[in-house]
C-alpha cells in the first residue's frame, strides 16, 4: 500500500469509509466552482469517482491519495497523479491536482499535498513531466501551481463545457537540480 507521509498529513490510497466524507467535499457548490461545469456530486457520483481512481492506480501505477490530517484523522480532500482523459491534446500527459473541502483551505495542506505528489511522481514513478490544469479564475489552484514551480505553457479550452484553462507543465529533471 502506497503512504506518503508529510509534517501534517498522509497521502494514502482510498477506503470505502472516505466516500461518505469526500461526498460531502463534492456537495459544496464552492469546491466544485471550478471543477467541471461546477455541479457537485452526491454520494453516489462520488463512490463512482473514487472507483475510477483506484482503478487508475491499478491500471497507471499512480493515481490521487486520499489527503488526511495526521492530527484528527478526517479527510480533507485528494491529491496526486492521473492521466487527464478529459483534454484529448493531453491524454499523453500526467496532471498533478488536488481537491480539499472548504474547512482546510488556507492553511497550506493543498501546497503540502500537491509538493508530497509531485516528489513521489519524480523519485518513486520515475516520472520526467508533470501538467497542471484549471480555470483561469481559480486563483486558490494557479497559486499553489506557482509554488511548485508549475510554468503557463498555454491556455485552451474544455472540450465538453467551453470555458477556458490554463495548462501549466514542469520538467521535473530540471526540478531536481
Amino acid at each position: 500500500m502506497t503512504e506518503i507521509y508529510t509534517p501534517r498529513l498522509l497521502l494514502r490510497r482510498w477506503r470505502e469509509e472516505d466516500v461518505t466524507a469526500m461526498a460531502e467535499i463534492h456537495a459544496d457548490p464552492a469546491v466544485m466552482r471550478w471543477i467541471r461545469d461546477g455541479s457537485v456530486l452526491d454520494v453516489d457520483r462520488t463512490a463512482e469517482a473514487i472507483e475510477r481512481w483506484e482503478e487508475e492506480w491499478d491500471d497507471e501505477g499512480f493515481g490521487l491519495f486520499a489527503v488526511e490530517l495526521l492530527g484528527s484523522g478526517e479527510l480533507a480532500g485528494f491529491t496526486g497523479l492521473s492521466v487527464p482523459h478529459f483534454l484529448p491534446e493531453l491524454s499523453h500527459e500526467v496532471e498533478i491536482g488536488w481537491r480539499l473541502g472548504r474547512p482546510f483551505w488556507g492553511q497550506g495542506y493543498a501546497s503540502e499535498a500537491a509538493h508530497a505528489s509531485l516528489e513521489f511522481a519524480l523519485q518513486d514513478r520515475g516520472l520526467e513531466r508533470l501538467v497542471s490544469i484549471c480555470n483561469p479564475q481559480n486563483t486558490a489552484s494557479l497559486n499553489v501551481m506557482r509554488k511548485l514551480g508549475l510554468a503557463l505553457e498555454r491556455e485552451t479550452v474544455h472540450p465538453e463545457y467551453g470555458h477556458p484553462l490554463l495548462v501549466h507543465g514542469i520538467d521535473l529533471t530540471e526540478y531536481a537540480a
